[in-house]
């Protein structure tokens, strides 16, 4: 009886770099936050990733800064047609600021 690799392996067999799409792990947990944030989002809405197309853009974007994927088009990602939207440079916050009703004095009205 024999242990290993079937024979049809054993000849021929060279290691090939990893699919379109593989990435190294975060194994220092750099982009945890934004990985955390977006996993919460698709549990709330079952699962159900449209409404939390901006959370990965900002996760990707996020693993894109560090170096743990290679830069890409949005268009590549799937990513590029979030209605007025850009990625988040920091780290998500869980409050938002509503934006300010003020007007701005320099303007005339």
């Amino acid at each position: 009886m024999s242990f290993g690799r079937p024979p049809s392996i054993s000849t021929g067999f060279s290691p090939a770099p990893p699919d379109r799409g593989s990435f190294p792990l975060d194994h220092y947990g750099e982009c945890k936050e934004y990985m955390s944030v977006y996993l919460d989002c698709l549990r709330k809405n079952s699962s159900n990733s449209t409404p939390c197309r901006p959370l990965n853009r900002n996760y990707l974007d996020c693993r894109m800064n560090k170096g743990l994927m290679d830069r890409d088009d949005w268009k590549n990602l799937g990513l590029s047609n979030l209605a007025g939207d850009t990625p988040k440079s920091g780290p998500p916050t869980s409050t938002s600021n509503p934006p300010s009703s003020q007007t701005d004095p320099s303007k005339p009205s």
